[in-house]
């Protein structure tokens, strides 16, 4: 499970060689804005959804802190991956209950449950989160249209982001909307508590771009 991780989380992109590259070129950066720099590896990890995985360290030169790069098509603390809870949220957006998601996904009733209910916590916090991005992204997008409750309401500023992210910045198929979610929640979508994070909106993605 993509959990225990003592060092600060970074958001990067899925390909691992580009990654790399742009790691050892001083093109990522740290939240401070400070240069990260190789620094040894996190441990290997099975993702469902993904694949085996071992997060990359860097180190940042400025303030000195160790993060772990973590893949956006990963959420922290989380064994599946990013798109595989999406498509619960999506369906749990639709009506379907958690006994019936977890049957389609093939994933335990209990790990379904917890998804949905750590979502629903979060949901209000990331529903405003995407929708002022949204706005940032968009100027001319209307309103979103209403559903029945807050978990349908942020799954559907998920899909409008990411769209809207599409048409600006020509992210056409190399990020999915869950993907876009990690990205600018710091893969925090389930986490116990999710802030307000402070988005660049020329670059959304951030390193993941």
């Amino acid at each position: 499970m993509l959990g225990a991780m003592e060092a600060p989380v970074v958001m990067v992109g899925s390909d691992v060689v580009e990654v790399e590259r742009r790691l050892r070129a001083g093109e990522l950066l740290c939240p401070c804005g400070g240069g990260l720099a190789p620094w040894g590896h996190a441990r290997e990890r099975s993702v469902r959804g993904v694949g085996e995985l071992r997060p990359r360290r860097a180190r940042c030169g400025s303030c000195l802190v160790t993060h772990v790069l973590l893949a956006v098509s990963c959420l922290l603390r989380r064994a599946d991956g990013g798109d595989v809870v999406g498509a619960a949220l999506r369906a749990k957006a639709a009506g379907a209950g958690h006994r019936t998601i977890a049957e389609q996904l093939e994933r335990p009733v209990s790990t379904v449950r917890g998804w949905l209910r750590a979502f629903a916590r979060n949901a209000e916090t990331a529903r405003a989160l995407l929708t002022a991005l949204l706005v940032q992204l968009d100027p001319l997008a209307g309103p979103l249209p209403a559903h029945q409750g807050v978990v349908a309401d942020a799954v559907e500023a998920v899909g409008a982001c990411a769209a809207a992210a599409r048409r600006r910045l020509g992210v056409v198929g190399a990020v999915s909307p869950w993907q876009l979610a990690a990205a600018v929640t710091g893969g925090r979508l389930l986490a116990p508590t999710l802030s307000a994070v402070s988005i660049n909106t020329s670059r959304p993605l951030g390193n993941a771009g």
